[in-house]
Protein backbone atom coordinates (compact mmCIF):
# COMPACT_ATOMS: atom_id res chain seq x y z
CA UNK A 1 0.00 0.00 0.00
CA UNK A 2 1.26 3.47 -0.87
CA UNK A 3 1.21 6.54 1.33
CA UNK A 4 0.19 9.59 -0.69
CA UNK A 5 1.16 13.12 0.42
CA UNK A 6 -1.72 15.21 1.63
CA UNK A 7 -2.78 17.96 -0.74
CA UNK A 8 -3.32 21.48 0.56
CA UNK A 9 -6.88 22.31 -0.38
CA UNK A 10 -8.82 25.46 0.27
CA UNK A 11 -11.50 25.57 2.91
CA UNK A 12 -14.12 25.96 0.20
CA UNK A 13 -13.08 22.69 -1.45
CA UNK A 14 -13.09 20.83 1.85
CA UNK A 15 -16.69 21.72 2.60
CA UNK A 16 -19.58 19.72 1.31
CA UNK A 17 -22.96 21.23 0.56
CA UNK A 18 -23.99 20.48 4.14
CA UNK A 19 -20.97 22.34 5.52
CA UNK A 20 -19.14 19.24 6.85
CA UNK A 21 -15.79 17.81 5.67
CA UNK A 22 -15.80 14.48 3.82
CA UNK A 23 -14.33 11.66 5.93
CA UNK A 24 -11.97 8.88 4.87
CA UNK A 25 -13.45 5.39 5.18
CA UNK A 26 -12.47 3.68 8.44
CA UNK A 27 -9.42 1.40 8.39
CA UNK A 28 -10.81 -2.17 8.53
CA UNK A 29 -7.58 -3.32 10.20
CA UNK A 30 -7.42 -0.51 12.78
CA UNK A 31 -8.23 -2.80 15.71
CA UNK A 32 -5.49 -5.22 14.69
CA UNK A 33 -2.92 -2.47 14.16
CA UNK A 34 -3.62 -0.85 17.52
CA UNK A 35 -3.64 -3.98 19.69
CA UNK A 36 -1.09 -3.99 22.51
CA UNK A 37 1.90 -6.34 22.48
CA UNK A 38 2.41 -7.94 25.89
CA UNK A 39 5.98 -9.19 25.93
CA UNK A 40 7.23 -11.92 28.27
CA UNK A 41 10.16 -14.36 28.21
CA UNK A 42 9.72 -17.10 25.62
CA UNK A 43 9.51 -20.65 26.88
CA UNK A 44 12.04 -23.46 26.86
CA UNK A 45 15.17 -23.09 24.76
CA UNK A 46 14.10 -19.62 23.63
CA UNK A 47 14.00 -18.14 27.13
CA UNK A 48 16.62 -15.55 26.13
CA UNK A 49 14.06 -13.98 23.81
CA UNK A 50 10.81 -12.11 24.41
CA UNK A 51 7.55 -13.45 23.00
CA UNK A 52 4.07 -12.10 22.50
CA UNK A 53 0.89 -13.38 20.87
CA UNK A 54 -1.17 -11.12 18.63
CA UNK A 55 -4.36 -11.64 16.66
CA UNK A 56 -4.91 -11.25 12.92
CA UNK A 57 -7.83 -11.84 10.56
CA UNK A 58 -8.19 -15.35 9.24
CA UNK A 59 -9.53 -13.92 5.99
CA UNK A 60 -8.33 -10.41 5.16
CA UNK A 61 -11.26 -10.00 2.79
CA UNK A 62 -13.48 -10.28 5.89
CA UNK A 63 -11.44 -8.72 8.73
CA UNK A 64 -14.49 -8.59 10.98
CA UNK A 65 -14.78 -12.36 10.89
CA UNK A 66 -12.71 -15.15 12.40
CA UNK A 67 -9.33 -14.42 13.93
CA UNK A 68 -6.11 -16.35 14.35
CA UNK A 69 -3.17 -16.10 16.76
CA UNK A 70 0.30 -15.00 15.69
CA UNK A 71 3.20 -15.75 18.02
CA UNK A 72 6.12 -13.34 17.69
CA UNK A 73 9.60 -13.37 19.23
CA UNK A 74 12.03 -10.50 19.65
CA UNK A 75 15.61 -9.81 20.62
CA UNK A 76 16.18 -6.10 21.11
CA UNK A 77 19.23 -4.43 19.57
CA UNK A 78 22.25 -5.04 21.79
CA UNK A 79 23.64 -1.56 21.04
CA UNK A 80 20.62 0.63 21.71
CA UNK A 81 22.50 3.80 20.73
CA UNK A 82 23.06 2.35 17.23
CA UNK A 83 19.56 0.93 16.72
CA UNK A 84 18.19 1.41 13.22
CA UNK A 85 14.84 -0.35 13.48
CA UNK A 86 13.49 -3.88 13.18
CA UNK A 87 14.71 -6.83 11.14
CA UNK A 88 11.96 -9.31 10.31
CA UNK A 89 13.17 -12.83 9.57
CA UNK A 90 11.79 -16.04 8.09
CA UNK A 91 13.50 -19.47 7.91
CA UNK A 92 11.58 -20.87 4.93
CA UNK A 93 9.88 -24.22 4.63
CA UNK A 94 7.16 -23.37 3.77
CA UNK A 95 6.08 -24.04 7.31
CA UNK A 96 9.28 -23.49 9.25
CA UNK A 97 9.00 -22.03 12.76
CA UNK A 98 10.56 -18.59 12.87
CA UNK A 99 10.62 -17.99 16.62
CA UNK A 100 14.18 -19.22 17.02
CA UNK A 101 15.80 -17.11 14.27
CA UNK A 102 16.56 -14.15 16.57
CA UNK A 103 18.49 -16.59 18.76
CA UNK A 104 20.32 -18.01 15.73
CA UNK A 105 21.39 -14.45 14.83
CA UNK A 106 22.35 -13.40 18.38
CA UNK A 107 26.09 -13.32 17.68
CA UNK A 108 25.77 -11.64 14.29
CA UNK A 109 26.53 -7.96 13.80
CA UNK A 110 22.89 -7.45 12.80
CA UNK A 111 21.83 -8.22 16.38
CA UNK A 112 23.78 -5.18 17.53
CA UNK A 113 21.71 -2.63 15.61
CA UNK A 114 18.36 -4.29 14.92
CA UNK A 115 15.51 -5.56 17.02
CA UNK A 116 15.46 -9.02 15.43
CA UNK A 117 11.90 -10.29 14.99
CA UNK A 118 10.86 -13.92 14.55
CA UNK A 119 7.34 -15.05 13.69
CA UNK A 120 5.67 -18.42 13.63
CA UNK A 121 3.72 -18.00 10.37
CA UNK A 122 0.02 -18.74 10.32
CA UNK A 123 -0.49 -22.47 10.49
CA UNK A 124 2.80 -23.09 12.31
CA UNK A 125 3.86 -23.83 15.88
CA UNK A 126 2.79 -21.24 18.45
CA UNK A 127 0.50 -19.46 16.00
CA UNK A 128 -2.90 -20.91 15.09
CA UNK A 129 -1.65 -24.22 13.74
CA UNK A 130 -2.79 -26.22 10.76
CA UNK A 131 -2.55 -29.75 12.13
CA UNK A 132 -2.99 -32.33 9.40
CA UNK A 133 -3.65 -35.94 10.20
CA UNK A 134 -0.95 -38.30 9.04
CA UNK A 135 -1.90 -40.72 6.30
CA UNK A 136 -0.65 -44.33 6.34
CA UNK A 137 2.43 -45.05 4.24
CA UNK A 138 1.53 -46.97 1.10
CA UNK A 139 4.63 -46.74 -1.09
CA UNK A 140 8.05 -48.01 -0.03
CA UNK A 141 10.74 -45.28 0.18
CA UNK A 142 12.49 -46.49 -2.97
CA UNK A 143 14.76 -44.21 -5.01
CA UNK A 144 14.23 -46.21 -8.22
CA UNK A 145 10.77 -47.78 -7.98
CA UNK A 146 9.35 -50.00 -10.70
CA UNK A 147 6.49 -48.70 -12.84
CA UNK A 148 4.17 -51.04 -10.96
CA UNK A 149 4.82 -48.99 -7.80
CA UNK A 150 3.86 -45.60 -9.26
CA UNK A 151 0.18 -46.04 -8.45
CA UNK A 152 1.05 -46.51 -4.78
CA UNK A 153 2.92 -43.18 -4.76
CA UNK A 154 -0.14 -41.46 -6.23
CA UNK A 155 -2.45 -43.18 -3.77
CA UNK A 156 -0.29 -42.09 -0.85
CA UNK A 157 -0.31 -38.47 -2.03
CA UNK A 158 -4.10 -38.56 -2.46
CA UNK A 159 -4.55 -40.06 1.02
CA UNK A 160 -2.30 -37.38 2.52
CA UNK A 161 -4.29 -34.61 0.84
CA UNK A 162 -7.59 -36.04 2.02
CA UNK A 163 -6.26 -36.45 5.56
CA UNK A 164 -5.07 -32.84 5.63
CA UNK A 165 -8.34 -31.53 4.27
CA UNK A 166 -10.37 -33.48 6.82
CA UNK A 167 -8.41 -32.00 9.72
CA UNK A 168 -7.77 -28.57 8.22
CA UNK A 169 -10.99 -27.13 9.56
CA UNK A 170 -11.96 -23.77 8.12
CA UNK A 171 -8.44 -22.34 8.04
CA UNK A 172 -6.61 -24.32 5.38
CA UNK A 173 -7.54 -22.26 2.34
CA UNK A 174 -6.31 -19.13 4.11
CA UNK A 175 -2.81 -20.50 4.79
CA UNK A 176 -0.97 -18.73 1.97
CA UNK A 177 2.04 -16.58 1.24
CA UNK A 178 -0.04 -13.46 0.60
CA UNK A 179 -1.85 -13.80 3.93
CA UNK A 180 1.45 -14.44 5.74
CA UNK A 181 2.75 -11.20 4.21
CA UNK A 182 -0.36 -9.40 5.45
CA UNK A 183 0.26 -10.86 8.90
CA UNK A 184 3.78 -9.44 8.81
CA UNK A 185 2.35 -6.00 8.16
CA UNK A 186 0.02 -6.33 11.13
CA UNK A 187 3.04 -7.14 13.31
CA UNK A 188 4.88 -4.14 11.86
CA UNK A 189 2.00 -1.83 12.74
CA UNK A 190 1.69 -3.23 16.28
CA UNK A 191 5.40 -2.58 16.80
CA UNK A 192 4.88 1.03 15.71
CA UNK A 193 7.44 0.78 12.92
CA UNK A 194 6.85 2.71 9.66
CA UNK A 195 9.12 0.27 7.79
CA UNK A 196 10.71 -3.12 8.32
CA UNK A 197 14.02 -4.55 7.18
CA UNK A 198 14.03 -8.17 6.13
CA UNK A 199 16.21 -11.29 6.03
CA UNK A 200 14.59 -14.38 4.57
CA UNK A 201 16.03 -17.79 3.80
CA UNK A 202 14.78 -20.27 1.18
CA UNK A 203 10.95 -19.99 0.92
CA UNK A 204 11.41 -16.89 3.07
CA UNK A 205 12.93 -15.20 0.01
CA UNK A 206 9.64 -15.59 -1.82
CA UNK A 207 7.71 -14.39 1.22
CA UNK A 208 9.94 -11.30 1.44
CA UNK A 209 9.49 -10.58 -2.25
CA UNK A 210 5.71 -10.94 -1.88
CA UNK A 211 5.73 -8.57 1.10
CA UNK A 212 7.71 -6.00 -0.88
CA UNK A 213 5.32 -6.33 -3.81
CA UNK A 214 2.24 -5.88 -1.63
CA UNK A 215 3.64 -3.29 0.80
CA UNK A 216 6.44 -1.46 -1.05
CA UNK A 217 6.31 1.66 1.13
CA UNK A 218 6.74 -0.45 4.28
CA UNK A 219 9.96 -2.26 3.26
CA UNK A 220 13.43 -0.77 3.64
CA UNK A 221 16.50 -3.00 3.21
CA UNK A 222 16.05 -6.67 2.33
CA UNK A 223 18.28 -9.71 1.89
CA UNK A 224 16.97 -12.81 0.13
CA UNK A 225 19.27 -15.72 0.97
CA UNK A 226 18.97 -18.87 -1.19
CA UNK A 227 16.15 -17.64 -3.40
CA UNK A 228 13.41 -19.66 -5.00
CA UNK A 229 12.95 -19.11 -8.72
CA UNK A 230 10.08 -16.64 -9.29
CA UNK A 231 8.90 -18.60 -12.36
CA UNK A 232 8.95 -22.01 -10.66
CA UNK A 233 6.20 -21.60 -8.06
CA UNK A 234 5.90 -24.47 -7.05
CA UNK A 235 5.83 -27.67 -9.12
CA UNK A 236 8.89 -26.86 -11.22
CA UNK A 237 10.86 -25.75 -8.16
CA UNK A 238 10.85 -29.31 -6.82
CA UNK A 239 11.59 -30.95 -10.18
CA UNK A 240 14.68 -28.79 -10.48
CA UNK A 241 15.98 -29.98 -7.10
CA UNK A 242 16.64 -33.42 -8.57
CA UNK A 243 18.53 -31.89 -11.48
CA UNK A 244 20.69 -29.89 -9.06
CA UNK A 245 21.59 -33.06 -7.16
CA UNK A 246 22.70 -34.68 -10.41
CA UNK A 247 24.85 -31.67 -11.29
CA UNK A 248 26.60 -31.88 -7.92
CA UNK A 249 27.25 -35.60 -8.34
CA UNK A 250 28.72 -35.01 -11.80
CA UNK A 251 31.00 -32.27 -10.45
CA UNK A 252 32.13 -34.63 -7.66
CA UNK A 253 32.76 -37.44 -10.16
CA UNK A 254 34.96 -35.19 -12.30
CA UNK A 255 37.00 -34.26 -9.20
CA UNK A 256 37.36 -37.91 -8.17
CA UNK A 257 38.40 -38.84 -11.71
CA UNK A 258 41.34 -36.46 -11.44
CA UNK A 259 42.43 -38.49 -8.38
CA UNK A 260 42.05 -41.98 -9.76
CA UNK A 261 45.24 -43.16 -8.08
CA UNK A 262 43.89 -42.19 -4.64
CA UNK A 263 40.37 -43.59 -4.90
CA UNK A 264 40.56 -46.19 -7.68
CA UNK A 265 37.16 -45.26 -9.09
CA UNK A 266 38.25 -44.31 -12.59
CA UNK A 267 40.09 -41.49 -14.32
CA UNK A 268 37.17 -39.51 -15.74
CA UNK A 269 33.76 -38.31 -14.68
CA UNK A 270 31.98 -40.98 -16.72
CA UNK A 271 34.18 -43.78 -15.40
CA UNK A 272 33.50 -42.73 -11.82
CA UNK A 273 29.75 -42.49 -12.44
CA UNK A 274 29.84 -45.99 -13.91
CA UNK A 275 31.43 -47.28 -10.71
CA UNK A 276 28.77 -45.52 -8.66
CA UNK A 277 26.09 -47.33 -10.63
CA UNK A 278 27.86 -50.66 -10.10
CA UNK A 279 27.75 -50.07 -6.34
CA UNK A 280 24.06 -49.13 -6.57
CA UNK A 281 23.32 -52.39 -8.41
CA UNK A 282 25.35 -54.36 -5.87
CA UNK A 283 23.39 -52.88 -2.97
CA UNK A 284 20.12 -53.60 -4.73
CA UNK A 285 21.10 -57.27 -4.88
CA UNK A 286 22.67 -57.42 -1.41
CA UNK A 287 22.18 -54.50 1.03
CA UNK A 288 24.84 -53.95 3.70
CA UNK A 289 22.81 -53.92 6.88
CA UNK A 290 20.30 -51.07 6.53
CA UNK A 291 22.26 -49.48 3.71
CA UNK A 292 20.27 -50.20 0.55
CA UNK A 293 20.42 -48.86 -2.97
CA UNK A 294 17.90 -46.18 -2.02
CA UNK A 295 19.88 -44.98 0.99
CA UNK A 296 23.04 -45.06 -1.15
CA UNK A 297 21.36 -42.85 -3.74
CA UNK A 298 20.39 -40.46 -0.96
CA UNK A 299 23.93 -40.39 0.41
CA UNK A 300 25.35 -39.68 -3.04
CA UNK A 301 23.19 -36.57 -3.37
CA UNK A 302 24.04 -35.14 0.06
CA UNK A 303 27.73 -36.01 -0.04
CA UNK A 304 28.25 -34.49 -3.48
CA UNK A 305 26.43 -31.34 -2.50
CA UNK A 306 28.88 -30.44 0.29
CA UNK A 307 32.37 -29.96 -1.16
CA UNK A 308 34.33 -30.61 2.08
CA UNK A 309 32.80 -34.12 2.13
CA UNK A 310 33.89 -35.10 -1.38
CA UNK A 311 36.83 -37.20 -0.21
CA UNK A 312 34.62 -38.96 2.34
CA UNK A 313 32.01 -39.72 -0.30
CA UNK A 314 34.63 -41.21 -2.60
CA UNK A 315 35.89 -43.37 0.25
CA UNK A 316 32.32 -44.53 0.97
CA UNK A 317 31.89 -45.64 -2.64
CA UNK A 318 35.29 -47.38 -2.61
CA UNK A 319 34.53 -49.31 0.59
CA UNK A 320 31.07 -50.37 -0.54
CA UNK A 321 32.48 -51.55 -3.84
CA UNK A 322 35.05 -53.69 -2.03
CA UNK A 323 32.32 -55.79 -0.42
CA UNK A 324 31.79 -54.65 3.17
CA UNK A 325 30.27 -56.94 5.76
CA UNK A 326 27.51 -55.61 8.06
CA UNK A 327 29.59 -56.29 11.17
CA UNK A 328 32.34 -53.89 10.05
CA UNK A 329 30.70 -51.65 7.49
CA UNK A 330 32.45 -48.30 7.86
CA UNK A 331 31.36 -47.13 4.41
CA UNK A 332 27.73 -48.08 5.00
CA UNK A 333 27.76 -46.38 8.41
CA UNK A 334 29.11 -43.16 6.93
CA UNK A 335 26.62 -43.38 4.07
CA UNK A 336 23.73 -43.65 6.49
CA UNK A 337 24.81 -40.39 8.15
CA UNK A 338 24.44 -38.64 4.80
CA UNK A 339 21.19 -40.44 4.00
CA UNK A 340 19.50 -39.25 7.20
CA UNK A 341 20.37 -35.67 6.35
CA UNK A 342 18.78 -36.00 2.91
CA UNK A 343 15.58 -37.52 4.28
CA UNK A 344 15.22 -34.74 6.86
CA UNK A 345 15.06 -32.14 4.09
CA UNK A 346 12.13 -33.59 2.17
CA UNK A 347 9.11 -32.09 3.98
CA UNK A 348 8.26 -29.47 6.61
CA UNK A 349 5.26 -27.99 8.42
CA UNK A 350 2.40 -26.59 6.33
CA UNK A 351 4.30 -27.40 3.17
CA UNK A 352 1.39 -29.33 1.70
CA UNK A 353 -0.89 -26.31 1.83
CA UNK A 354 1.25 -23.29 0.95
CA UNK A 355 2.77 -25.04 -2.07
CA UNK A 356 -0.77 -25.67 -3.32
CA UNK A 357 -1.43 -21.93 -3.74
CA UNK A 358 -0.41 -22.38 -7.38
CA UNK A 359 -1.90 -24.94 -9.76
CA UNK A 360 -0.19 -28.30 -10.30
CA UNK A 361 -0.80 -30.81 -13.11
CA UNK A 362 -3.73 -33.03 -12.18
CA UNK A 363 -3.09 -35.83 -14.69
CA UNK A 364 -1.03 -38.49 -12.91
CA UNK A 365 0.38 -39.70 -16.23
CA UNK A 366 2.39 -36.45 -16.37
CA UNK A 367 4.07 -37.43 -13.10
CA UNK A 368 4.57 -41.04 -14.13
CA UNK A 369 6.41 -39.94 -17.27
CA UNK A 370 8.65 -37.72 -15.17
CA UNK A 371 9.23 -40.51 -12.65
CA UNK A 372 10.50 -42.83 -15.37
CA UNK A 373 12.95 -40.23 -16.56
CA UNK A 374 14.04 -39.11 -13.08
CA UNK A 375 14.50 -42.73 -11.97
CA UNK A 376 17.11 -43.21 -14.68
CA UNK A 377 18.70 -39.78 -14.83
CA UNK A 378 18.25 -38.25 -11.37
CA UNK A 379 18.24 -41.01 -8.73
CA UNK A 380 20.63 -39.23 -6.38
CA UNK A 381 19.32 -37.34 -3.37
CA UNK A 382 15.94 -39.14 -3.71
CA UNK A 383 15.39 -37.23 -6.94
CA UNK A 384 12.30 -39.21 -7.89
CA UNK A 385 10.44 -37.77 -4.89
CA UNK A 386 10.62 -34.39 -6.65
CA UNK A 387 8.91 -35.80 -9.73
CA UNK A 388 6.22 -37.92 -8.06
CA UNK A 389 2.60 -36.89 -7.41
CA UNK A 390 2.24 -34.76 -4.29
CA UNK A 391 -0.72 -33.56 -2.26
CA UNK A 392 -1.14 -30.58 -4.59
CA UNK A 393 -1.79 -32.98 -7.47
CA UNK A 394 -5.07 -33.80 -5.74
CA UNK A 395 -5.76 -30.39 -4.18
CA UNK A 396 -9.16 -30.47 -2.50
CA UNK A 397 -9.61 -26.74 -1.89
CA UNK A 398 -9.70 -23.67 -4.08
CA UNK A 399 -7.23 -20.92 -3.16
CA UNK A 400 -9.17 -17.66 -2.74
CA UNK A 401 -6.58 -15.67 -4.74
CA UNK A 402 -3.88 -16.24 -7.32
CA UNK A 403 -0.18 -16.14 -6.33
CA UNK A 404 1.28 -12.64 -6.20
CA UNK A 405 3.17 -11.54 -9.31
CA UNK A 406 6.50 -10.31 -7.95
CA UNK A 407 7.66 -6.78 -8.70
CA UNK A 408 9.72 -4.07 -7.01
CA UNK A 409 8.30 -0.58 -7.20
CA UNK A 410 8.81 1.76 -4.28
CA UNK A 411 11.35 0.10 -2.03
CA UNK A 412 15.17 0.12 -2.14
CA UNK A 413 17.45 -2.19 -4.09
CA UNK A 414 18.01 -5.37 -2.11
CA UNK A 415 20.52 -8.23 -2.13
CA UNK A 416 20.14 -11.85 -3.25
CA UNK A 417 22.63 -14.47 -2.02
CA UNK A 418 22.88 -17.77 -3.90
CA UNK A 419 25.28 -20.72 -3.88
CA UNK A 420 26.14 -22.57 -7.07
CA UNK A 421 25.58 -26.10 -5.75
CA UNK A 422 22.50 -25.57 -3.59
CA UNK A 423 19.99 -28.35 -4.22
CA UNK A 424 17.04 -26.99 -2.24
CA UNK A 425 16.86 -23.64 -4.05
CA UNK A 426 18.84 -24.12 -7.23
CA UNK A 427 21.36 -21.54 -8.39
CA UNK A 428 19.21 -20.36 -11.29
CA UNK A 429 16.72 -18.99 -8.77
CA UNK A 430 19.21 -16.39 -7.55
CA UNK A 431 19.90 -14.60 -10.84
CA UNK A 432 16.21 -14.90 -11.78
CA UNK A 433 15.04 -13.33 -8.51
CA UNK A 434 17.69 -10.62 -8.71
CA UNK A 435 16.66 -9.78 -12.26
CA UNK A 436 12.94 -9.77 -11.47
CA UNK A 437 13.35 -7.38 -8.54
CA UNK A 438 16.33 -5.39 -9.78
CA UNK A 439 18.42 -6.57 -6.83
CA UNK A 440 22.17 -7.10 -6.58
CA UNK A 441 23.43 -10.69 -6.61
CA UNK A 442 26.11 -12.35 -4.47
CA UNK A 443 27.13 -15.72 -5.93
CA UNK A 444 28.88 -18.17 -3.61
CA UNK A 445 31.02 -20.22 -5.96
CA UNK A 446 31.58 -23.98 -5.70
CA UNK A 447 29.29 -24.25 -2.68
CA UNK A 448 26.33 -26.48 -1.87
CA UNK A 449 25.09 -24.90 1.34
CA UNK A 450 21.51 -23.72 1.62
CA UNK A 451 21.24 -20.56 3.71
CA UNK A 452 24.56 -18.69 3.68
CA UNK A 453 24.35 -15.72 6.04
CA UNK A 454 25.66 -16.44 9.55
CA UNK A 455 26.75 -19.88 8.36
CA UNK A 456 30.50 -19.41 8.49
CA UNK A 457 31.19 -17.66 5.18
CA UNK A 458 32.98 -14.46 6.23
CA UNK A 459 32.74 -12.92 2.77
CA UNK A 460 28.94 -13.27 2.70
CA UNK A 461 28.61 -12.01 6.27
CA UNK A 462 30.72 -8.93 5.54
CA UNK A 463 28.81 -8.01 2.39
CA UNK A 464 25.40 -8.51 4.02
CA UNK A 465 26.41 -6.64 7.18
CA UNK A 466 27.77 -3.74 5.16
CA UNK A 467 24.47 -3.49 3.33
CA UNK A 468 21.98 -4.07 6.17
CA UNK A 469 23.89 -1.98 8.71
CA UNK A 470 25.56 0.74 6.63
CA UNK A 471 23.35 0.72 3.54
CA UNK A 472 26.27 0.04 1.18
CA UNK A 473 25.28 -2.30 -1.65
CA UNK A 474 27.72 -4.94 -2.89
CA UNK A 475 28.47 -4.96 -6.60
CA UNK A 476 25.60 -5.61 -8.96
CA UNK A 477 27.05 -9.10 -9.40
CA UNK A 478 29.79 -10.17 -6.99
CA UNK A 479 31.28 -13.43 -5.75
CA UNK A 480 32.33 -15.13 -2.55
CA UNK A 481 34.11 -18.49 -2.46
CA UNK A 482 32.48 -21.46 -0.77
CA UNK A 483 33.91 -24.01 1.65
CA UNK A 484 37.08 -25.53 0.14
CA UNK A 485 37.21 -28.94 -1.45
CA UNK A 486 39.30 -31.57 0.36
CA UNK A 487 43.06 -31.14 0.07
CA UNK A 488 43.62 -34.28 -1.96
CA UNK A 489 46.32 -33.87 -4.66
CA UNK A 490 45.57 -34.79 -8.25
CA UNK A 491 47.22 -37.85 -9.79
CA UNK A 492 50.96 -37.37 -10.20
CA UNK A 493 51.21 -34.89 -7.33
CA UNK A 494 51.87 -37.35 -4.50
CA UNK A 495 49.96 -37.50 -1.24
CA UNK A 496 48.54 -40.34 0.82
CA UNK A 497 45.17 -42.00 0.33
CA UNK A 498 42.45 -40.20 2.36
CA UNK A 499 40.87 -41.78 5.41
CA UNK A 500 37.15 -42.03 6.14
CA UNK A 501 35.54 -40.75 9.33
CA UNK A 502 31.78 -41.04 9.90
CA UNK A 503 32.24 -38.85 12.99
CA UNK A 504 33.95 -36.20 10.86
CA UNK A 505 31.05 -36.24 8.42
CA UNK A 506 28.56 -35.75 11.24
CA UNK A 507 30.65 -32.94 12.71
CA UNK A 508 30.63 -31.10 9.38
CA UNK A 509 26.88 -31.55 8.93
CA UNK A 510 26.26 -30.27 12.45
CA UNK A 511 28.31 -27.16 11.73
CA UNK A 512 26.67 -26.09 8.47
CA UNK A 513 25.15 -23.00 10.05
CA UNK A 514 21.59 -22.24 8.97
CA UNK A 515 21.20 -25.58 7.14
CA UNK A 516 21.92 -27.45 10.38
CA UNK A 517 19.18 -25.70 12.38
CA UNK A 518 16.65 -28.15 13.90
Amino acid sequence: MHRFPALALSAMMLLTSSGTASADPPDPLADFHSQPAKWAPCSGKLAELECTTLVAPLDYAKPGGDRINLTVSRRKAAAADRRRGVLFTNPGGPGGSGLGLPLFLTKSELAQVYDVIGIDPRGVGGSTALNCRSAPAIAAPESRPADSEFGKWAAEAREAEEACQKSGGGIRQFISTANTARDMDVVRAVLGEPKINYLGYSYGTYLGAVYGTMFPSRLDRSVLDSAVHPEWIWHEQFRQQAIAYRQDVEAWAAWVGERGEKFGLGKSRDEVLAEVEKVAAKLQAAPVGEHTRSSFDGAMGVGARYRPLWSDLASIVTKLRSGEKPANAEGAKAGQVLTRTGLEELRSGVFDTVTCESDWPTDVSVYYEDMRMFRERYPYGFGIVRAAPMTCTFRSFTPPEAPVRLARAGYPIGVVVQSEGDTQTQYAGGPAMAQRLGHNLITVTDEGKHGLYNGGNKCVDEKVNRYLIDGALPGSSSECTGDPRPDVPKDGQGGAAPTLSPEGIQAYLDGRGFSARP
